[in-house]
């Protein structure tokens, strides 16, 4: 049985976003966070040497990172669906935006975090600030062609993409102000009965956070 272990406001709310979404068999095991740490509980982090989210077991699998994590689940369970493939015209997109979540996006957020808190008015946060709101850019441009990020059709990128845009904001305090096609963007993932099913599974105190 694949087991998709979720630290409460993680990254980790993909995997069950990603298994609702092609509505495969799947057991939810929820963990809080440590209250004075923030981070991942004892029990959560044994899981795996690197104790972050997400992880997942299947049988005798243990598995980390997002990435690999999808791939995996997507090769194994997914039946071709989510994916684009080789032979079909947006794939290159599908690719690039893919891996521009944990590739670009997540560390340009990551560094901004840190940047707001010890290196506001320094250069070098100047600059780390300056990723992530390139990448933002680049988000709000792509979604003012196409209504998802690998081109006309709800994809995998989507998924792997979403929690930057919205979750990973309560620890950045980024705004959607300026970034009008990703607020309507988010508005149609909100709508996906997949995401709230996921987003109810994995944090139900937690508003899913697409404006």
């Amino acid at each position: 049985m694949l087991v998709v272990h979720h630290l409460g406001v993680s990254q980790s709310e993909r995997i069950v976003w990603l298994c609702e979404e092609l509505g495969i068999p799947y057991e939810l095991k929820n963990y809080a966070r440590d209250a004075v740490t923030r981070m991942g509980p004892p029990d959560y982090k044994a899981l795996h040497p690197l104790g972050t989210a997400p992880i997942i077991t299947d049988g005798a699998v243990t598995l980390a990172e997002t990435g690999a994590i999808m791939e995996y689940i997507l090769a194994k369970y997914g039946d071709d669906g989510l994916m684009v493939k080789p032979d079909a015209p947006g794939y290159a997109d599908y690719l690039f935006w893919y891996h521009f979540a944990n590739g670009s996006v997540m560390p340009a957020e990551m560094s901004a975090m840190i940047s707001n808190r010890l290196l506001k008015d320094q250069p070098v946060g100047k600059a780390l600030m300056a990723r992530s709101d390139r990448a933002f850019a680049m988000t709000e441009a792509r979604l003012g062609e196409v209504p998802y990020l690998a081109g006309q059709d709800f994809t995998a990128a989507d998924i792997v993409s979403v929690f930057a845009l919205t979750t990973m904001r309560a620890f950045t305090g980024r705004t959607l102000d300026d970034f009008p096609n990703i607020r309507a963007y988010l508005a149609r993932i909100g709508a996906r009965p997949a995401y709230q099913r996921a987003m109810k599974k994995g944090d139900p105190d937690m508003a899913p956070m697409l404006a």
